[in-house]
């Protein structure tokens, strides 16, 4: 009879440990999420769930097209890439994004912007003085600005404004849903 209870004692033991190993990883390492609306066609999907790993944000790691999630509102939370960084000076003309006054690629972006009729652009034109809520030069210390791959339909920096880096849960950085999707973030 002491065994069984043994037995017991020792599976609790077991269950609590995975428990609190399962609650210290979600809090601080990783989360899974997933992916709703359309804002991040064509990288991600309805419906494609995630891993996001929130070590980045502790240790300040964010880096330029990293695609993050981040609490928009107080029950929701957005999926975008970050497109500037504090400090950074960003500007969008024909159809180029211009980082502090420099061209730069967005390759995540190349496949659907071969499929443009000709004369059509994918991102409107805007820079931040003129155009983003707050009038900056540049993105705020403490801040970075986002914006959804899929440029024409997607809320995002242009109309929330910069976010705040205390609002970023991580750095999406694995597929694992559907399947045959499964593959690191670029």
């Amino acid at each position: 009879m002491a065994s069984k209870k043994n037995d017991w004692v020792e599976w609790i033991k077991i269950l609590l440990v995975a428990v609190v190993i399962i609650v210290f990883v979600r809090m601080f390492i990783a989360v899974p999420i997933v992916v709703e609306g359309p804002s991040m066609l064509p990288t991600l999907e309805n419906g494609d769930r995630l891993i996001v790993e929130k070590l980045s944000v502790t240790f300040n790691q964010i880096e330029r097209f990293d695609v993050v999630v981040f609490h928009a509102t107080m029950k929701k939370d957005y999926i975008k890439r970050v497109i500037g960084l504090p400090g950074d000076k960003i500007e969008y003309r024909n159809d180029q994004l211009y980082v502090n006054d420099q061209p730069v690629d967005e390759p995540f972006l190349a496949e659907v912007k071969s499929q443009l009729e000709e004369n059509t652009t994918y991102t409107t034109d805007f820079s931040l003085e003129e155009d983003i809520k707050g009038n900056k030069e540049v993105v705020p210390e403490g801040h970075v600005f986002v914006l959804g791959d899929n440029r024409t339909n997607s809320t995002d920096s242009r109309q929330l404004g910069y976010i705040p880096m205390d609002d970023i849960v991580g750095v999406a950085k694995l597929t694992y849903w559907p399947i045959d999707k499964i593959s690191l973030l670029e």
